[in-house]
């Protein structure tokens, strides 16, 4: 009777004896069907609308969205494009910081009137040592003034300056703060790649080409695309 209230695949299960059942009753079943819930209920679920045809993205960072290191042709952005079949408007500014990234974002925002943000900043916070709580902040701040406009960021995080390093670790605290879309590991993982990278913090053609696929499929993975 209780194995009619389970999903189909647990048919595939091997069942436990029944000798062992009379003497635990119901309790492991039970269990086990909590645990299969709690797993199904975090699968399939999708961050992010599709983005219609005629969609409008905005690359907003620093030179990691300008391509520094190769043509403009090959960075990021103009590779997204490509692959989605949407418009990326790449709005880099090679050596900016998050400061001056938060003065900008709100006159393009209302300019450009984006979809969805993808936020790749704060590089240039780190290697010039600025206080990690404000570059937290300013980037809060950039993602605060697109929420309020309605429209969803997609955040890419920014090793810090060891060499193994992941993304600095506000990132993902502000992904876990506003939910978003995020990854943190993707341009760590690039720039630990010689042939990758055109100097020691640019990518090049191929490096910029990977980070574009990597954030298609993360796009196609949410549901934007």
């Amino acid at each position: 009777m209780m194995l009619s209230r389970f999903h189909p695949q647990l048919l595939t299960l091997r069942l436990l004896p029944l000798q062992p059942l009379k003497v635990l009753g119901l309790l492991p079943l039970r269990m086990l069907g909590l645990l299969l819930a709690l797993l199904l209920s975090g699968c399939g679920e999708s961050k992010l609308e599709p983005l219609p045809a005629d969609a409008t993205i905005l690359a907003f960072g620093d030179s990691l969205t300008v391509g520094v290191g190769t043509h403009s042709a090959n960075s990021y952005p103009k590779v997204l494009e490509q692959l989605s079949g949407v418009s990326v408007i790449n709005a880099g500014v090679s050596g900016e910081t998050t400061d001056r990234g938060l003065a900008r974002l709100p006159q393009l925002l209302d300019q450009t009137h984006p979809d969805l943000l993808i936020l790749i900043e704060g590089g240039n916070d780190i290697l010039r040592n600025h206080p990690a709580a404000q570059t937290k902040a300013n980037l809060k701040a950039m993602i605060q003034l697109a929420d309020n406009r309605g429209i969803p960021t997609v955040l890419i995080g920014v090793p810090q300056k060891s060499l193994f390093s992941d993304s600095a670790p506000f990132y993902s605290e502000l992904a876990e703060e506003y939910q978003l879309v995020f990854d943190g590991e993707v341009i760590a993982d690039l720039l630990r790649s010689p042939s990758l990278k055109s100097d020691p913090i640019h990518l090049n053609r191929e490096g910029y080409r990977q980070l574009a696929q990597s954030i298609f499929a993360l796009l196609q993975d949410e549901g934007a695309l």
